[in-house]
């Protein structure tokens, strides 16, 4: 899964937007338990690129849209 930038998130109608929260927070579940079990995560970064996603997504989704 691609790590999105603020534009990309932008152009996304809500309904989009939810549905990459819920497949990113999917992703994020499934990585940390990879490494709670002890296992080699295969890039050891992604958690973190997750979890910055996921907070850029919901601060974008806070924004009062201008319309």
């Amino acid at each position: 899964m691609a790590i999105l930038r603020v534009d990309e998130v932008r152009k996304m109608n809500l309904t989009e937007q939810q549905e990459e929260l819920d497949k990113l927070r999917l992703e994020l579940i499934r990585e940390r338990a990879i490494a709670s079990a002890g296992g080699a995560p295969e890039n050891p970064g992604r958690i973190n690129e997750i979890r910055k996603t996921i907070a850029r997504i919901k601060t974008i989704q806070k924004e009062p849209k201008e319309e």
